[in-house]
């Protein structure tokens, strides 16, 4: 079987063999897929043998699939630049492969360099031997801007300030693999490479099936599991701090903090009350533990830290010092990403752990010591010249960086003059050739330029590299196309076994387990779950008076006939215009949902997110192709259906919880305020010719009306049907039957035995409207109702959302 496999990948790269022809010749230097000596690897050979059996119409439909699992996953990640927008995440579809030998080399590389580091940030922030004793550069650290002063002496809680790392690794000319870049801030891309592992295994679900590619699952249940232990209290949460929706990497945050079962809260969510961190919630403030941070440290605190910080939580640096709670990682430990400690490196492994380091850095020279800097200045030619306090890659930092082989003569004299005058802020780095792996372009494989990101996890039994992790592969041969910012795209990493791989699960294993209540639900998590169901309910009722409008104009062409001038005037009170078909309100009011549901995506289902982000794509190109009348009309009813089907997958599918509750209670609120408005404006004395009819059309209450009353349609009849019937779920009394029966279930309803203010509100408007008569409805009965919901909302929030 071996020997076949090798037999038809090799034929699959010979020159004119479509579509992997000439890979062979393009894999200049070191390839992932061919040695130098032009055959295949032997990890290899399975997938390219696979790959050359299927013809261009299979490989397409494979790739489609992947592709549509993203998408349909919501998998994105936000792109800077002269628009903040989501961007699709750009799958590289045939994975890297590497075998489970070579790993196990530079898994053990890494683990060295993960303790290293780990040693290293101890000391500048508790003994400061490195700098005493000459191995680092004491301007190196007073100078950085990842030295954060006030964190020096705070020893973290658990003792260790590194739990999870990533590290940028390349393979060089040589085949060795060496590191790039350490990342140790707030490290991105484990999430996105779950991702990845799906989808590619979505594309290849037979290859995947039968290779022995090591599960990814063990390495997030082991890190869980870990900081499941770092708790003091067993009362103490665990959370992903974010930096909030608009961070490049939101999505992974809320994907992490679903995956692992942790809260996602953001800086606002927190308080800190007697050297403790709490979060808020709608019971009130509960601890947290254990916080594994995605914003930058000096955002963290803006009280000790970053002052203009609008995203951290003030006294966050005092529960450090009073060793209530553990951040994963230390704040300032971002200072070890610092481009220029890549030179001191080997030194310090030799002081520290006195062994060299197994996996080394890029070869790296700091421009502040004159001996180096004369090193870079007379090998410009092979050189990049940086900011020395970068934190990131030279491939991937916004073209600050210098190529030595690109400058002029006369420019290369201005750079040496540059090294004198500002050496103590830039380092010379070695250009590196990155090796190549396969891409599959404009319908071939072709070789691109690669770089890989690995995870490391502190776990109970010490430093766990993830079996995998993500590539990231070049948009052209320049390795600085790599950035996914410039172009490039993101491959799965395999490392295949040559014997079965254990196949793990985060779900329990055992038989019998313990039911565990949801966790206590975060007040802006509320806040926005409210409003959210506010936003869809006053899209529809905006809907269903506009699909009523327009299927009379469709008939009357005649927008100054009373009727339709009377509800062109009750529209532009909530600035509804009827002169556009699909009115740029009603777009609002459905992004605002959008957003609001983009602020809870840990809570929110994939499928409830498409229908969603579906029906503001479809309500937008209704809104420049639709025409008044009839084609409006129409449109409306699609719109509504779609609305329908959000709502249904929401009523279906969410957990009855506290989230549930806040959704529903914002529904009910806003329906019964436009049914409270609508009947104020349209069911008096006063009220056009049709108006009842319209009425009922809008409150989807024609055949109820036609059942239960023997009568055509009057002021009475209407007013009884949609104000004060407990059955019809487009009455007011059912709004607030409705909310009653919630805010019963809420945290917090009675206070002492007695009645929290909102709920004896709610009770009081229940009760209120129950008692009343069709007679006694008014328009003054109706002003004062609308008032009373606008009231109980604002009470909710104080009770709540504060």
């Amino acid at each position: 079987m071996a020997k076949k496999q090798a037999a038809e990948a090799k034929e699959a790269i010979r020159p004119g063999h479509d579509p992997f022809g000439g890979y062979r010749a393009l894999a200049g230097g070191a390839d992932e897929m061919v040695d130098p000596n032009g055959n295949v690897r032997p990890v290899w050979q399975r997938l390219l043998s696979t790959l050359g059996r299927m013809d261009e119409t299979e490989l397409a439909n494979r790739f489609a699939r992947a592709d549509r699992y993203l998408r349909d996953a919501g998998v994105f990640y936000r792109a800077y630049g002269k628009e903040n927008t989501e961007r699709s995440w750009p799958l590289s579809h045939v994975p890297v492969l590497i075998d489970e030998a070579e790993w196990t080399v530079v898994s053990e590389g890494l683990v060295q360099r993960a303790e290293l580091l780990e040693r290293v940030v101890a000391d500048i922030y508790g003994e400061n031997r490195l700098v005493r004793e000459g191995l680092l550069p004491p301007a190196l650290i007073a100078s950085n801007p990842q030295f954060l002063r006030p964190l020096v002496g705070v020893r973290p809680a658990d003792g260790h300030f590194l739990h999870f790392c990533s590290f940028e690794i390349g393979r060089g000319p040589d085949s060795n693999w060496w590191v790039l870049s350490d990342r140790t801030e707030a490290p991105s891309g484990a999430g996105f490479a779950l991702e990845n592992r799906v989808a590619t295994a979505r594309a290849f679900s037979d290859l995947y099936a039968e290779t022995h590619v090591h599960r990814l699952a063990s390495f997030f249940g082991a890190f869980r599991d870990t900081l499941q232990s770092r708790k003091q209290h067993p009362d103490d949460r665990i959370a992903v701090l974010s930096p909030g929706i608009a961070n490049e990497t939101y999505f992974e945050h809320a994907y992490i903090a679903r995956y692992l079962g942790f809260m996602l809260l953001e800086g606002e969510d927190l308080t800190v009350v007697g050297g403790r961190v709490m979060v808020r919630t709608v019971a009130g403030l509960k601890p947290v533990g254990v916080l594994w941070r995605r914003l930058d440290a000096s955002f963290a605190d803006p009280l000790e830290l970053n002052q203009s910080s609008h995203i951290g939580t003030p006294g966050i640096v005092e529960a450090l010092r009073a060793g209530s709670v553990s951040i994963v990682n230390a704040l300032g430990s971002g200072i070890l990403e610092t481009r220029a400690l890549l030179a001191f490196m080997p030194a310090i492994c030799r002081q520290l752990l006195g062994e060299e380091q197994k996996l080394p850095s890029i070869a790296t020279w700091w421009c502040g010591q004159e001996s180096e800097r004369e090193h870079v200045a007379g090998n410009i030619e092979g050189m990049v010249i940086g900011p020395a306090y970068s934190t990131r890659p030279f491939f991937d930092d916004d073209g600050q960086s210098v190529l030595g082989a690109s400058l002029r003569d006369t420019a290369r004299t201005s750079v040496a003059q540059w090294l004198a005058t500002d050496g103590g802020k830039l380092v010379g780095q070695e250009v590196v050739t990155l090796s190549t792996t396969p891409a599959w372009v404009r319908g071939r494989l072709t070789p691109r330029p690669m770089s890989l990101r690995v995870f490391a996890a502190r776990t109970r039994d010490g430093w766990q590299i993830m079996p995998g992790g993500f590539a990231r592969i070049g948009s052209g041969d320049d390795v600085a196309a790599i950035a996914m910012q410039s172009g490039g795209t993101a491959a799965d990493v395999w490392i295949v076994s040559d014997r079965p791989v254990e196949r793990m699960s985060l779900l329990p294993a055992e038989e019998s387990f313990t039911r565990n209540l949801p966790g206590s639900l975060p007040s802006r998590a509320a806040d926005n779950l409210f409003w959210l169901g506010r936003y869809i309910e006053r899209a529809e009722g905006a809907l269903r008076i506009l699909r009523a409008w327009h299927s009379r104009f469709a008939e009357a062409a005649d927008p100054d006939m009373p009727l339709l001038k009377d509800v062109s005037e009750y529209l532009a009170l909530l600035d509804v215009k009827t002169r556009q078909p699909v009115p740029d309100s009603l777009l609002s009011d459905i992004a605002s949902a959008l957003f609001s549901a983009g602020n809870i995506r840990d809570r929110f289902s994939p499928d409830g997110w498409l229908a969603l982000n579906d029906l503001l794509k479809t309500a937008r190109k209704f809104h420049v192709t639709v025409q008044a009348g009839d084609d409006a009309s129409h449109a409306m009813t699609i719109l509504l259906r779609k609305l329908a089907g959000f709502a249904g997958l929401v009523h279906e599918n969410m957990y009855r919880f506290t989230g549930w509750r806040f959704l529903s209670i914002g529904r009910y609120l806003e329906r019964g305020m436009h049914m409270t408005r609508l009947l104020g404006h349209m069911s008096g004395p006063e009220a056009p010719d049709g108006a009842y009819d319209m009425l009922l059309e809008i409150g989807d209450s024609v055949m109820t009306h036609r059942r239960r009353y023997n009568v055509n349609t009057a002021a009475v009849t209407v007013t009884d049907l949609l104000a004060l019937d407990p059955l019809n779920p487009r009455s007011i009394l059912y709004q607030l039957n409705e909310i009653k029966t919630e805010v019963e279930l809420l945290p917090n309803a009675f206070v002492n035995g007695q009645m929290s203010p909102f709920y004896r509100e709610t009770m009081r408007l229940h009760s209120g409207l129950a008692v009343m008569t069709p007679e006694a409805m008014t328009a003054t009965v109706y002003k004062r109702l609308e008032q009373d919901l606008e009231r109980l909302s604002d009470l909710l929030a104080q009770t709540y959302l504060g």
